[in-house]
C-alpha cells in the first residue's frame, strides 16, 4: 500500500488581513492552489503556520476551512504537540478527527528531555490519537536532538507512529533512521534545501515551506525523485537553490511570507513576535523569483 506521506507536503502559512485577522478566503484559495500544484498533503497549525499566536478557536476555523476545501482530495495534517503531555492529550480529545488524517507532533521544546524522557512522551501521545502520528525533530527550534536511535525505538514500539519529519539538518542521521527503522516508517525532509539528499538515501519526500510559493516546482522535483529519476530532479534542486538559502536568512515564516507578497499570492502580514524582513532580502528574494517565473 502507498504510505499516507510519502510524496510532498506543504507546510501551510496562515494568511492575515492587514488588521492580522486570519484571512479565510486567501486561505482557500491557497489550499486549491496546493491541489492544482501537485502537493499530496496538506500539514496545517505547525511552525510556518505561526500557530503559538493563533486562539484556540482560530484553529479550529483554520482546520475547518482547510477540510472544507480540500474534499477528501488529499490529507490533511494537522500540528499538535507541545512541551506539556497531558494538554497535548486534552486537546486531542477535544478535536473532531473526522477529516484528518494524521498529526504532526513536535518534540516537547523549552524542558529539554532526556532520549528516555521523548520515547515515553511520544508513547503517550500514540495511544491517546486516533490517527496516525508524524514525529517532528526540530533541534534549533526546540532545543533537543531526538537521536536516530530514539526515534527509531519510537517507530518500532509504537503502531501508529508512521513517520518522522527530520529537521535536524543532519543527514547522516535521517539515513540511520532509513537504515534500522520499520520498513514501512518514512523519513521526511523538513528542510527544502536537504529535500533531495535524504530522499537519495531513501527518504519519502518532505514537508515543504516553499512549496507555498512554488507548489509545481516542489512537487515536481519530489515526484521525479520518487520516481528515481534524481537527473531531473536535481535541475530542480539547482535552480532553487538560492532560494533555499535565502527563504529562511530572517527566520521562518517571515521569507515565505514576503514572497507570497511578491507574487500576489498574501499579504506580508505576520503576529508578533514575528516581524518582516528587512528591505534588503526583500530585494534579494524579489530578484530571486524573477529568475524563475
Amino acid at each position: 500500500m502507498e504510505h499516507l506521506l510519502k510524496g510532498i507536503g506543504v507546510a501551510l502559512i496562515t494568511p492575515f488581513q492587514k488588521n492580522y485577522k486570519v484571512d479565510y478566503k486567501i486561505l482557500e484559495n491557497l489550499v486549491e492552489e496546493q491541489i492544482s500544484g501537485g502537493t499530496d498533503y496538506i500539514v496545517a497549525l505547525g511552525t510556518t503556520g505561526e500557530t503559538p499566536t493563533l486562539s484556540d478557536e482560530e484553529q479550529k476555523e483554520i482546520i475547518s476551512c482547510i477540510c472544507k476545501t480540500v474534499n477528501k482530495r488529499v490529507p490533511v495534517i494537522i500540528g499538535m504537540g507541545g512541551n506539556d503531555p497531558a494538554r497535548v492529550i486534552k486537546n486531542i480529545e477535544n478535536t473532531n478527527f473526522e477529516n484528518i488524517q494524521g498529526i504532526l507532533s513536535v518534540t516537547p521544546f523549552y524542558n529539554k528531555p532526556s532520549q528516555n524522557g521523548l520515547i515515553e512522551y511520544y508513547k503517550k501521545i500514540s495511544e491517546a490519537s486516533p490517527v496516525p502520528v508524524i514525529l517532528y525533530n526540530v533541534p534549533g527550534r526546540t532545543g533537543t536532538n531526538m537521536l536516530p536511535e530514539t526515534t527509531v525505538k519510537i517507530a518500532k514500539t509504537c503502531s501508529n507512529v508512521i513517520a518522522v519529519k527530520e529537521a535536524s539538518g543532519i543527514c547522516s542521521q535521517a539515513g540511520k533512521i532509513v537504515k534500522d527503522g520499520p520498513s514501512d516508517f518514512a523519513v521526511i525532509s523538513g528542510d527544502d534545501g536537504l529535500t533531495l539528499p535524504i530522499m537519495s538515501i531513501g527518504g519519502a519526500g518532505v514537508i515543504s515551506v516553499l512549496a507555498n510559493a512554488l507548489p509545481k516546482h516542489m512537487s515536481l522535483m519530489v515526484h521525479l525523485a520518487n520516481e528515481g529519476n534524481f537527473i531531473s530532479a536535481r535541475k530542480i534542486h539547482i535552480q532553487l537553490l538560492n532560494f533555499f538559502k535565502i527563504l529562511f536568512k530572517e527566520g521562518n515564516p517571515c521569507g515565505i511570507k514576503a514572497l507570497m507578497e511578491i507574487m500576489g499570492k498574501a499579504s506580508n502580514v505576520l503576529r508578533l513576535p514575528l516581524s518582516p524582513i528587512s528591505k534588503e532580502l526583500y530585494n534579494d528574494i524579489e530578484k530571486e523569483i524573477k529568475k524563475i517565473l
